[in-house]
């Protein structure tokens, strides 16, 4: 079997206690093709973010950088600009054969909550190597909200792969060629390229910008908060908007994409060398998503920008990312949008699920 693995072949790895849990399984915990990660009790609250590097594990590191505990067992805010660790509830004992990649969730990334998976020996952010036996933990740092949490939310997803799962560029023009990946043009470079829709079809709002000064937000309370009080509407006439270094943007494709059922997708960012911005903080798209099995008719993807050091003009149509496709080892029993509570099948420029329609 190779590929990305299914829910089903997750539920295996969880029966044979190759993913080994503190707590049962909530019902929607396993996605079609990738686990939910729980936060467990405990945050510290770190000088700098690290990675625990050959022969170390987390614990000895936090020994070197911790500054204090955070109990979160009745709540407790994550302050903006901080850098906190999180052991999870979720710990690992994979076979040789089988690696893993960790990546924020959808409305993780929305509120620009910078969440990374790190690990004992670990030399890569998000990236778990075959084999690796040991526990988990969540890098987090909130960069435009201070967040309240408590135990068992999932800020992360973890996906596991069994060989090579990439599809090349030659499968990809094969695929769209039979059933469209992709609403217009597919360019194909090294996956499948999106641009940036600046020019709606109605009105002029394209984006929305984070306030620099806000309250905190409750990650249990959903579409519970006012956009305006957290976000400044941006609305251009003339196709272009202009990024201000170290602002965040939430800005949407102006591609409907699909993903077919027997594949899943990972958004990665674009060349550094087009600009000075960053598009990437949540970037799984399960099976299903937009696709007509799953009730979708393409969907688009929404795009969590942040400028570097230059102010930087960003205009329609402009490549900033690509999805990378990925095979399924299996077909999933459940698909994206089908049977899920899935919050964003179908999507357009959309804020994450706390805010109000």
């Amino acid at each position: 079997m190779q590929g990305v693995l299914p829910d089903h072949a997750i539920q295996g790895m969880l029966d044979r206690g190759e993913i080994t849990i503190e707590r049962p399984l909530t019902d929607d915990q396993i996605q079609p093709a990738s686990l939910d990660l729980r936060l467990g009790s405990t945050a510290y609250r770190v000088r700098a973010s690290f990675l625990a590097g050959g022969g170390a594990s987390v614990a000895e590191r936090l020994a070197e950088f911790e500054m204090h505990k955070v109990d979160l067992t009745e709540g407790a805010v994550l302050e903006k600009g901080c850098v906190y660790v999180v052991p999870l509830m979720e710990a690992l004992a994979l076979p040789e054969d089988i690696s893993a990649v960790a990546n924020a969730k959808s409305s993780t990334g929305r509120l620009d909550l910078l969440t990374r998976a790190i690990t004992d020996g670990g030399v890569e952010f998000d990236r778990i190597t075959p084999g690796y036996t040991g526990p988990l933990y969540a890098e987090i740092c909130p960069r435009s909200f201070s967040v309240l949490v408590r135990p068992g939310m999932r800020l992360n997803q973890i996906r596991f792969r069994q060989g090579q799962a990439v599809l090349s560029d030659d499968d990809l023009r094969t695929r769209h060629a039979e059933s469209p990946l992709v609403s217009g043009e597919a360019v194909i470079d090294e996956g499948l390229g999106f641009s940036v829709d600046l020019k709606p079809t109605k009105g002029d709002l394209v984006g929305y910008r984070a306030k620099p000064h806000t309250g905190v937000i409750d990650l249990d309370n959903i579409a519970g908060y006012d956009p305006a009080d957290f976000w400044e509407e941006v609305r251009t006439s003339d196709g272009r908007i202009i990024l201000d270094p170290g602002a965040f943007y939430i800005l949407v494709s102006r591609e409907a994409v699909t993903i077919p059922p027997d594949c899943a997708a990972e958004m990665s960012p674009y060349l550094a060398m087009v600009g000075e911005f960053r598009v990437h903080y949540a970037g799984f798209f399960d099976p299903g998503f937009g696709h007509a099995a799953a009730g979708g008719a393409g969907a688009r993807g929404v795009l969590e920008v942040r400028c570097h050091e230059a102010p930087f003009v960003l205009e329609h149509g402009q490549v900033v990312g690509r999805l990378v496709y990925e095979k399924m080892a299996a077909l999933p029993n459940r698909l994206y949008g089908a049977d899920l509570s899935s919050n964003y099948q179908g999507q357009g420029l959309k804020l994450s699920k706390h805010f109000k329609m």
